[in-house]
């Protein structure tokens, strides 16, 4: 199943595709900014019954240089068998549209964004056939953007930032900084990147600051996503609260619990069972009979 992050990391590029350009120029590349861009369909099946698709595929339109295809892939962990595909997206992608293809893949963990970054030879030792070189954005080398007046210079960069460096010490600044600038950003603008940071973050611990900062900061705003992650929220204080009035009435009735048991019922997440509990625990001999069938 592709994860949110997954998504984040590639399809921020087809809502803000100059953003290769500034990516490419932090990256120490020098790629001019386009002049106009297409989203081009990411299926790249042959004819033969094997299915390849890269993440986001577009079409760089640019004053000086000729048209550059730029195929983006969100790289979650090392993958051996990706090398291969990545240089057969290259080459497909030069046989099929006639056009330099260029890869940019995008990484959340250090380790997977420098195995990326490894040039790779295909072809015998004394003579390489081709040489795969992707372009890597990862947190190696994306900046910590921590400086609210950074972060409103290039959202878009600051956002890819955020996902990127999702579990640096220094990503609570990066969202605090983020928030700062959303406050007086226009909804058309700020909606799509709140939702871009919190499906980018997954389920990191950075995204429960998020939620926060996003409910602190941002209170106006309103999401499907933001409307669900409140009713889980709200369903697990109940829950919670369930399972602490077993145990008082437990406690108050002079009855011992044992750790296991404790356990047990703090970690059900079904209210019904936990009601169920409560009025076991009125009348049960010992903690344990409330669980008898």
């Amino acid at each position: 199943m592709v994860s949110s992050p997954h998504e984040a990391m590639h399809r921020i590029f087809q809502e803000h595709p100059d953003l290769f350009s500034r990516v490419s120029e932090v990256l120490g590349v020098d790629f001019p900014p386009p002049t106009s861009v297409t989203v081009l369909p990411n299926d790249l099946t042959d004819t033969r019954p094997i299915e390849r698709r890269v993440d986001t595929l577009l079409r760089l339109e640019t004053e000086d240089d000729e048209p550059l295809l730029l195929a983006i892939e969100a790289q979650g962990k090392k993958d051996p068998d990706k090398l291969a595909s990545w240089a057969y997206y290259a080459s497909h992608l030069l046989t099929k549209y006639r056009l330099q293809p260029m890869l940019l893949v995008v990484c959340q963990e250090r380790a997977t964004a420098e195995w990326a970054a490894q040039p790779v030879h295909f072809g015998p030792r004394q003579w390489p056939l081709l040489t795969l070189r992707p372009l890597v954005a990862g947190p190696h080398n994306m900046p910590l953007i921590t400086d609210p007046t950074e972060v409103r210079k290039d959202l878009a960069l600051a956002t890819l930032s955020a996902i990127t460096h999702g579990k640096s010490p220094d990503i609570g600044a990066m969202l605090k900084a983020m928030t700062t600038v959303l406050r007086d950003t226009e909804d058309t603008i700020k909606n799509p990147i709140i939702e871009f940071v919190s499906q980018g973050l997954g389920s990191l611990p950075a995204a429960a600051q998020w939620r926060k900062l996003v409910a602190v900061d941002l209170s106006f705003y309103k999401s499907a996503l933001f409307e669900e992650v409140r009713d889980e929220a709200r369903a697990e204080g109940e829950t919670r609260r369930a399972a602490e009035d077993v145990l008082a009435v437990l406690a108050e009735r002079g009855i011992d619990v044992r750790e296991d048991t404790r356990e047990r019922i703090t970690d059900c997440g079904d209210p019904e069972i936990l009601s169920c509990w409560l009025r076991r625990a009125v009348t049960a001999p010992t903690a344990e009979d409330i669980f008898e069938d």
